[in-house]
């Protein structure tokens, strides 16, 4: 309704006693009817709230949600906890498969001094991401870029910090109709057979873009977690690796720490 209105909860109770005209009505109701049919209200009213923030979404990009701000609270930790390097020059973020933009733009926003570069395949979520960058006014501090997970990275190379949330459904779960996710773009869902194809090919390409002392911040379902965890500790045996939770106590990040 605040949608449909354009005003705010606020206003609506305030005004919780106005006669609702005809058009307002329609309005709505066709809101409700598409919120029915399993669609997203993230889709119908173009928005959803991310780390305080407001995100612009369409269907195009996954709907930023709140499993993924417990792995923001622990990117800013470690990267708060570091040093600046001799010369001064600001700490090289990157956020792979960045969709809407929800956590390269946070870890902007928070960090002001960070140098920060989102890559995805997608040249529609790029577009999404490049707007919510405008709005947010960290437009001028992102690099957005275009390509296969981190191979648009090398010209920017080394890397403190690199984070991603990528596909990591099996493909035998991955939601159909009517169920909400199944609205959400299907390349953004599907992570394969167990879920971790897109991890797999990741985890090679990134050795020659880190940072001594580099971290590792990749999210993905509770039941992905495990063998994730695995994947990581044989891909950088050296490595300190860990497993965080979101806000609701499950399994939903591994964290890697490269040694110096």
């Amino acid at each position: 309704m605040t949608h449909a209105c354009r005003h705010d909860a606020a206003w609506i109770l305030r005004h919780g006693s106005d006669a609702v005209n005809e058009a307002l009505r329609n309005t709505f109701a066709l809101l409700l009817d598409r919120r029915a049919a399993g669609e997203p209200v993230a889709y119908i009213i173009g928005s959803a709230g991310f780390y305080g923030r407001e995100f612009s979404v369409t269907p195009e990009v996954l709907v930023p949600r709140p499993e993924t701000e417990h792995l923001i609270e622990a990117v800013l930790e470690d990267l708060r906890g570091r040093r600046p390097g001799a010369d001064g020059a600001p700490f090289h973020v990157a956020d792979i498969g960045t969709g809407s933009g929800a956590i390269a733009l946070t870890l902007a926003c928070e960090m002001p001094s960070l140098s920060v570069y989102a890559t995805d395949v997608s040249p529609a979520a790029l577009s999404v991401a490049q707007q919510n960058a405008e709005r947010l006014g960290v437009a001028r501090r992102v690099r957005l870029l275009a390509g296969d997970l981190a191979a648009p990275l090398t010209p920017f190379a080394p890397f403190t910090c690199i984070a991603a949330n990528l596909p990591y459904i099996k493909s035998a779960d991955v939601p159909l109709h009517p169920n909400p996710v199944s609205y959400e773009p299907h390349v953004a869902l599907d992570g394969g057979k167990d879920g971790l194809d897109l991890y797999r090919r990741l985890v090679k390409q990134l050795p020659p873009l880190l940072a001594p002392g580099a971290s590792l911040f990749f999210e993905a379902a509770p039941d992905t977690i495990p063998p994730l965890l695995t994947l990581v500790e044989k891909s950088f045996p050296r490595a300190h690796v860990e497993i965080g939770e979101d806000y609701s106590g499950f399994e939903r990040y591994v964290t890697a720490i490269i040694p110096s």
